[in-house]
């Protein structure tokens, strides 16, 4: 029987192939993020005269995940406030991601976080809005202050609970005497304020700035420069980088996901007691990676998308073709079983576009002459991904 003291014994005795891992981890930020000077200009050049307690332009930042959106801005947020600090100027920066479960997934729970950000804290539900915000109104009021909100994933935010709150938000800043708030969303969807209510896109009065991706040349570059402080040297062997670099390239140049991939094959290496990360290592990080990040693009999304995918699990076997006809009847009779609204079938048909988006599925239009025209769906998952998302699904849907 394996005495588990042995095997942690053994295991500090062992080298490891890392010098530093945090620096491979979504949390490190870089002393400088290189191909993002120009936009970390643009942004710094719309937000300075915060700096003087003049009032900014809202600001929206667009680009595909991976592409230095949020690191550029808590750059030149962390930035700000050590100038701030330095020539006591009343500045206040809020970051709030509006994916996290628990905290913009209601009006309510938004506007409770920014409170406790402020300083106070209030019941997680209970009161009306309108209390909630006079109560948000007078903690910004209470003294002069510029507030810099940056809501990251804000697409996330209004799919939740709808542009409304962006409109209430703006529209505070017309009754505020003492102080300002500028907004600043960060989204990975490119039309996001397009799909906006006209009335609230005309309050917002943004400034946007696009995030183009990382070709695979600085991709490549940036591996090196994280690789060179997280392991050690002669540890990553050749090609490994370039071929780290490609795949993220394919990804829409996502470098966070290269940066990911980069440290799971780090740690698949060491486990198996290899002296070096090999593109064998690299291979099986991108396939374990991969699964990881469909899983989570698929548990994050709202109740109605999940069901949409647990029908199509369940109709789909290897090799065969279904159409939006049969999915739908299914989603149908499940969403009865289980209480849940039935959506449109053109709604079930976006959300399936949005399945084929994100690679979970395969959908090709075809054509069905006078009777219209119809998708044509298989799953790109493998076997062992769609049992446990199934199981996820389940549990999530409660339908187990």
């Amino acid at each position: 029987m394996l005495k588990i003291g042995n095997y942690f014994e053994n295991f500090l005795k062992k080298d490891s192939l890392f010098v530093d891992k945090s620096v491979l981890l979504s949390s490190h930020y870089p002393e400088d993020i290189p191909y993002r000077e120009e936009q970390i200009q643009e942004i710094a050049n719309i937000l300075a005269p915060a700096l003087r307690l003049e009032r900014t332009s809202n600001l929206f930042v667009y680009g595909k995940t991976g592409t230095g959106k949020t690191l550029s801005v808590r750059y030149i947020l962390l930035s700000m406030r050590q100038i701030a600090e330095k020539n006591n100027i009343p500045i206040q920066t809020i970051y709030l991601n509006c994916k996290l479960k628990r905290v913009a997934d209601t009006e309510y729970r938004l506007i409770a976080q920014l409170i406790k950000f402020l300083g106070q804290e209030i019941p997680p539900t209970g009161l009306p809005t309108d209390e909630v915000y006079n109560i948000f109104y007078k903690l910004v009021e209470r003294k002069k202050q510029l507030i810099l909100l940056v809501l990251d994933e804000v697409d996330q935010l209004t799919k939740k609970i709808g542009d409304e709150m962006l409109y209430n938000l703006t529209r505070i800043n017309s009754e505020l005497h003492h102080s300002q708030i500028c907004l600043i969303g960060i989204s990975n969807n490119l039309i996001f304020a397009e799909n906006l209510d006209p009335r609230v896109k005309s309050s917002l009065s943004e400034e946007e700035i696009i995030f183009p991706p990382y070709n695979a040349i600085q991709i490549q570059d940036i591996l090196r420069k994280r690789a060179a402080k997280a392991f050690c040297e002669g540890t990553v062997e050749a090609g490994l980088i370039e071929k780290c670099a490609a795949f993220a390239a394919r990804e829409h140049g996502d470098a966070r996901r290269a940066i990911d991939l980069l440290r799971v094959a780090g740690e698949i290496a060491e486990r198996s007691g290899s002296l070096t990360i090999s593109i064998t290592h690299l291979d099986e990080a991108e396939h374990r990676v991969e699964s990881d990040k469909i899983i989570n693009a698929a548990t994050n999304q709202p109740k109605q998308f999940q069901l949409v995918l647990y029908t199509l699990l369940l109709v789909s076997s290897p090799q065969k073709q279904i159409f939006t006809g049969e999915i739908y009847e299914l989603y149908s009779t499940l969403c009865k079983k289980s209480n849940y609204n039935v959506l449109t079938q053109r709604r079930v048909s976006d959300i399936l576009a949005e399945l084929d988006m994100l690679g979970i599925i395969n959908a090709n239009i075809i054509s069905k002459g006078r009777y219209g025209r119809t998708r044509q769906i298989s799953i790109s998952l493998e076997e062992s991904v769609v049992t446990k998302l199934k199981e996820i699904l389940e549990k999530s849907l409660h339908l187990s």
